[in-house]
């Protein structure tokens, strides 16, 4: 029972971290752009400057969370490059899959109807720049640190309990953290279409398994870093190039 306690105890804490992390991110860089706006200089576009300095500070508070927790109760992060095998090729072609298949979610109308889709920017180099470099380096790691080196890895030692699908099998950690991550892009109902946005939930859970499932594996993450920029930058490539045969 008390066993039961601290690993409810541990999922409501994860909870909290994982939606809440990314809402104290952005009410720092609302506070400093406020306060000090040229503190945090980022590529040109309020939503683009918006995106870099708020995972920069979420990613902030997700590394002094697990400095902070390994004091009390150490886990690994697997802040490292991975020591056997390193799931990098996996990485690279699931997310490649993915972001053709995030793609055909996200656009479908306008992929039929052969339309530009709207991304919400318009296409200027610096746009064009910043959105690839944000999606294809930076999203990756300002956002695995903290739902995979720190939600999963935490929830990994604190609650050590598996399931096996096939040949396949994975602490219950990443698929917990999988559901947060998809919850944590629950927005995208208020911003797209319906369908779009349950099919966002859909892959961005089935992403959430596959990162943690390599995180576990390589016990580092790397692999997750790179299939998350992999499967981001895909779509962007393949919008712009669409918009631009398109237009």
């Amino acid at each position: 029972m008390v066993r039961l306690l601290r690993c409810l105890a541990a999922v409501i804490l994860v909870v909290v971290l994982g939606l809440g992390l990314p809402i104290a991110g952005a009410v720092i860089e609302a506070i400093l752009s406020y306060h000090a706006p040229h503190i945090f200089p980022a590529p040109q576009g309020p939503q683009l400057s918006w995106l870099y300095a708020q995972h920069f500070w979420q990613t902030a508070l997700a590394l002094v969370a697990i400095f902070l927790i390994r004091i009390f109760f150490r886990f690994d992060a697997g802040l490292r490059w991975p020591q056997q095998k390193t799931y990098i090729w996996p990485a690279i072609l699931w997310g490649a899959f993915f972001g053709v298949l995030m793609t055909v979610v996200d656009y479908l109308p306008d992929l039929l109807a052969r339309h530009p889709m709207n991304l919400g920017f318009p296409l200027t180099r610096e746009n064009v720049i910043g959105w690839t470099f944000f999606e294809g380096v930076y999203v990756g790691p300002t956002e695995e640190i903290l739902f995979r080196s720190l939600l999963v890895g935490f929830l990994m030692a604190a609650m050590p309990w598996k399931f096996t699908v096939g040949r396949y099998s994975m602490h219950w950690a990443g698929a917990i953290v999988a559901a947060i991550f998809a919850f944590a892009h629950i927005a995208s109902f208020f911003t797209r279409p319906s369908f779009a946005a349950a099919g966002q939930q859909l892959y961005a859970f089935a992403l959430g398994l596959l990162y943690a499932y390599w995180f576990e594996k390589s016990r580092s993450v790397v692999a997750p870093i790179i299939g998350h920029n992999v499967s981001d930058v895909v779509e962007y490539a393949i919008c712009f190039v669409l918009i631009a045969l398109w237009s």
